[in-house]
């Protein structure tokens, strides 16, 4: 369900940027850039909306009903764990001490070495 909802919300989301790069503004006409008064209306000079507004104002209030799903379902799937909720004791590290018989020793005093004495 999670992922029919999200390839959904991808449509909308493709079509809704698609939706408003082909409007043409309001002002966009040739007279409104010379002070022509028409443009100046509430709704500007084509009405209250055509085809392509309404497509636009019902893509978006989808776009926005599948965000705050699709956010719930996330939250809910996502669960963050304490950590303070575990207290036992950790287990006891063992530490080695190295044995003195595990150092090599030279015997013979017959070697000379840089090293003074």
């Amino acid at each position: 369900m999670y992922e029919i909802l999200l390839v959904v919300y991808l449509v909308v989301a493709l079509a809704l940027v698609g939706m408003v790069l082909i409007q043409q503004g309001k002002g966009a006409d040739m007279g409104s850039s010379f002070g022509a008064g028409a443009s100046s209306t509430v709704f500007g000079s084509s009405g209250a909306g055509n085809f392509m507004t309404k497509t636009t104002t019902t893509l978006a209030t989808i776009f926005f009903v599948l965000s705050i799903v699709l956010g719930n379902l996330t939250a809910g799937q996502i669960k963050k764990t304490d950590e303070w909720e575990n207290l036992e004791a950790a287990p006891a590290v063992e530490t080695v001490t190295p044995v003195e018989e595990d150092v090599p020793v030279t015997s013979t005093k017959e070697q000379s070495s840089d090293v003074p004495n």
